[in-house]
């Protein structure tokens, strides 16, 4: 593993190897935060309301006296469990859709990606907005919205994948031989996809943390007391004026993670084709 030619090209760029251990770092977070935590994250000390970042408290308190610094880290759990939610479910349900339309083509594919077409004039904020109106606030109404508005993009990326992947020499081979459309696709179109499959994966998920703050940032997100990154931004832009360290430390969060992600995600298709940084 360490001697691939991957992971020799992978380790070389610094900046997608201290990304990758930072978002290591931010899942143990996530994983294990009520060990981490100092205070529970709704503990409310109204005697400390709005205190700054102190001994007591590394990154102050809140309206109601909470320990932002554990208010984060119970966010980290919340944001980072339904970015990556919803990037799967909606690699999934794209590769699925996008792999039928261009390995079946002709009018099935041309109606398959005309629905695509239409859905995708539609901007993704707006439609995640319409949709979370439809199927209620909370943790579940904001994973279905991201989940159905984000595989629009991989559906089509696949596709294009799919119908340049069937016309090679191997795949006529396979036909020629008698196997499955099933077994075609399955075993010998989308293997070969995995390494474009892995680089849209890191770069859907801060695309889903930018939309689920963006959501919970204009209160159609989390509903109280639950915390994620963009209920605690939406808090503290309320009290920007007087108290700017509860809006910092989330803002911080969230652009320290999605500037992880992106540079994971450079990395990983230099990686896995050596070729794209000399064609970009």
């Amino acid at each position: 593993m360490t001697n691939s030619p991957f992971w020799k090209r992978f380790r070389k760029d610094r900046l997608a190897l201290l990304s990758a251990f930072l978002i290591a770092g931010l899942l143990i977070v996530a994983l294990f935060g009520e060990a981490l935590s100092p205070y529970p994250f709704d503990l409310q000390d109204t005697q400390n309301a709005l205190a700054a970042p102190g001994d007591l408290h590394w990154m102050g308190t809140d309206e109601l006296g909470r320990d932002l610094f554990s208010r984060l880290i119970y966010g980290t759990r919340i944001s980072m469990a339904i970015s990556l939610l919803t990037a799967f479910s909606a690699l999934i349900l794209g590769t699925l859709y996008g792999a039928v339309s261009g390995y079946v083509g002709g009018r099935v594919d041309n109606w398959m990606m005309r629905a695509v077409d239409v859905i995708y004039a539609i901007p993704d904020l707006l439609l995640i907005i319409l949709i979370t109106v439809l199927i209620g606030r909370g943790v579940l109404g904001v994973f279905l919205a991201l989940s159905l508005a984000g595989w629009i993009t991989v559906a089509r990326l696949i596709r294009g994948e799919v119908l340049r992947l069937k016309e090679y020499d191997y795949v006529e081979a396979a036909r020629a031989f008698g196997a499955s459309h099933r077994r075609i696709l399955l075993k010998h179109i989308l293997p070969n996809t995995l390494g474009i499959l892995i680089v849209t994966l890191t770069f859907r998920i801060p695309s889903a943390i930018l939309a689920e703050s963006t959501l919970s940032f204009i209160g159609l997100g989390l509903t109280p007391p639950a915390a994620s990154w963009g209920t605690l931004a939406n808090e503290g832009w309320k009290a920007l004026k007087f108290y700017p360290h509860l809006i910092l430390f989330p803002s911080l969060a969230i652009f320290i993670t999605m500037l992880a992600f992106n540079f994971l995600g450079d990395g990983l298709r230099d990686a896995l084709d050596p070729g794209a940084r000399g064609r970009g």
